[in-house]
């Protein structure tokens, strides 16, 4: 699939990005014998990734705003562009050792995300999207699973952790879907998160408490993967609100009605 020169600028900054972590995840699981802890140096991994994202999207595209979680925001000549990057989803699989992470970069053009890339290093999947486009894993197009029940379909989350406060909420969310669905995954990357319902592997995802960069890349890809995306609070902003549910459109609804009940 010929992307546009955006979307190609995008993925080749991922993928370098990606091989740079890499390395650096090997040394992790070095460091994680060592006293001092690879706390700190994960740090420094996912700072080094942003600034060189960073760099490489402003060099090809000086005009534009950034906004990375690691930065403070970067205001572009070109008001109505800006790119939304997670320079490391999933920083606490990568600090364990666990090879579930990735780099995600989204393109907003007038307050919508016109195209999303989420690279996973480990597994040399990247997931990627454009409006209008459809989305893609690798060189395969991408297509939201077709089950239409529940007790059927598996579904993905994050559990709030360290005292933030909506853990009774997710709580009652699991007291809820547990018994009506085939099962519940929390596997630490938000972005994965969505670009696995995207690739029809998960049926479902929603999740309150993210940030932007979480999720910007994701939902495009979810949508141009023929998924509906809504925020979880009618009719709020996905990427204001921070909170966000998706699904294939044949369980959207009953899904919904679960999740929305709390």
């Amino acid at each position: 699939m010929a992307g546009s020169a955006n979307l190609n600028v995008m993925m080749k900054t991922a993928r370098k990005a990606g091989r740079a972590l890499l390395k650096d995840f090997g040394e992790v699981e070095q460091l994680q014998v060592s006293t001092k802890g690879p706390g700190d140096f994960v740090t420094r991994a996912d700072k080094a990734a942003e600034a060189m994202i960073r760099e490489d999207l402003l060099h090809a595209r000086p005009s534009y705003g950034f906004l990375g979680e690691e930065g403070r925001e970067i205001e572009g000549e070109d008001p109505t562009r800006r790119w939304i990057v997670d320079p490391l989803d999933g920083t606490t699989n990568f600090l364990h050792g666990l090879p579930h992470w990735a780099v995600s970069i989204a393109l907003e053009h007038k307050g919508q995300i016109v195209a999303g890339v989420i690279y996973d290093p480990t597994k040399d999947e990247m997931f990627y999207a454009e409006k209008g486009g459809g989305a893609w894993l690798n060189e395969s197009r991408l297509r939201v699973s077709g089950r239409h029940k529940m007790i059927e379909s598996i579904f993905a989350t994050g559990l709030p952790f360290a005292g933030r406060a909506d853990l009774p909420e997710t709580l009652q969310d699991l007291a809820r879907l547990l018994p009506a669905c085939a099962g519940v995954r929390r596997f630490g990357a938000a972005a994965l998160d969505l670009a696995y319902v995207a690739a029809g592997r998960y049926d479902g995802f929603w999740e309150r408490g993210l940030k932007a960069w979480d999720m910007a890349a994701g939902l495009v890809i979810v949508r141009e993967a023929g998924g509906i995306v809504e925020p979880l609070a009618g009719e709020s902003d996905i990427i204001g609100s921070g909170e966000v549910i998706c699904a294939n459109e044949a369980i959207f609804a009953t899904f919904a009605k679960v999740i929305r009940k709390a």
